[in-house]
C-alpha cells in the first residue's frame, strides 16, 4: 500500500474545516451586529413613546405610532408596545419590543428581537434645574449676545 496523496487529503480536510469555521464566525458576527442594531432601535422607540403617553407630542400624538416610527427609522419594526395614554402626573414605564428579519447562513430566515423600557416622570417637567447644564442668566439676558 502506498501513502501517496494522503497529505493532500489531510490538507483538503483542514481547508474545509477552516472554511466552515469562517462561515460560522461570520454568521455569529452578523447576528451580533444586527442584535446591537435591534437593541438601539428598541431603546429609541421606548424613549420616543414615553413622553407621548402624557401629552400628544410627536407626529401623531399616539405613543405606539411614535414608537413604530422610531423603530422604523432604526431599521426595525414594532412588535409590541405597552404604552397606554396616562394624563396623570404619576411616573410610568413604557416597554416596547422590536424585531428585524435576517437571513443566517445555515439557519435560514430568523427574527432578531429586543425589548427596552423607558421611564417618564411628568413631574420632572416642572422642576428643571438649569444650574448643572451650563446655564448662565447673565449671558441669556444680554441683548448684545450673538446666539
Amino acid at each position: 500500500m502506498s501513502d501517496r496523496g494522503s497529505v493532500s487529503v489531510l490538507i483538503l480536510g483542514l481547508v474545509g474545516l477552516m472554511l466552515a469555521l469562517g462561515l460560522m464566525l461570520g454568521t455569529a458576527g452578523h447576528y451580533l451586529g444586527v442584535r446591537s442594531q435591534v437593541q438601539a432601535a428598541a431603546d429609541a422607540a421606548a424613549l420616543a413613546a414615553a413622553p407621548v403617553t402624557f401629552r400628544p407630542f410627536g407626529s401623531s400624538g399616539n405613543p405606539a405610532a411614535e414608537a413604530a416610527r422610531f423603530a422604523a427609522e432604526n431599521g426595525a419594526r414594532l412588535v409590541r408596545c405597552m404604552c397606554p395614554m396616562d394624563r396623570s402626573w404619576t411616573a410610568r414605564i413604557v416597554e416596547v419590543e422590536v424585531g428585524v428579519e435576517i437571513s443566517l447562513f445555515g439557519l435560514g430566515q430568523q427574527e432578531v428581537r429586543a425589548v427596552a423600557a423607558a421611564e417618564f416622570v411628568p413631574v420632572q417637567l416642572l422642576s428643571v434645574d438649569q444650574s448643572d447644564r451650563g446655564y448662565n442668566p447673565e449671558y441669556d439676558n444680554d441683548p448684545d449676545s450673538n446666539r
